[in-house]
């Protein structure tokens, strides 16, 4: 069985910028287990040393939409 918990937020550049350093740094500790955010919520998780990392950018462009961009950052592991 997946549990999933998801947060949708909207953040300053700034905002962000301390979210992925603190999410940084959870990995970069060194702890067995890493503590992350999610909305009002904290989930306890087990990577291992090495994790898969995919990065994934859309630039679309389009004359009744106007112009948007994404980045997906997806990490996974097996515990």
């Amino acid at each position: 069985m997946a549990e999933r918990t998801t947060s949708d937020d909207v953040m300053t550049r700034a905002e962000l910028a301390s979210y992925l350093s603190s999410l940084a740094q959870e990995f970069d500790d060194g702890n067995e287990e890493i503590a992350v955010a999610v909305g009002n919520k904290t989930v306890s998780l087990s990577p291992p040393e090495n994790v898969n990392a995919s990065v994934d950018v859309v630039e679309r462009s389009s004359i009744l939409r106007g112009e948007r961009e994404t980045i997906t950052i997806e990490l996974s592991w097996k515990p």
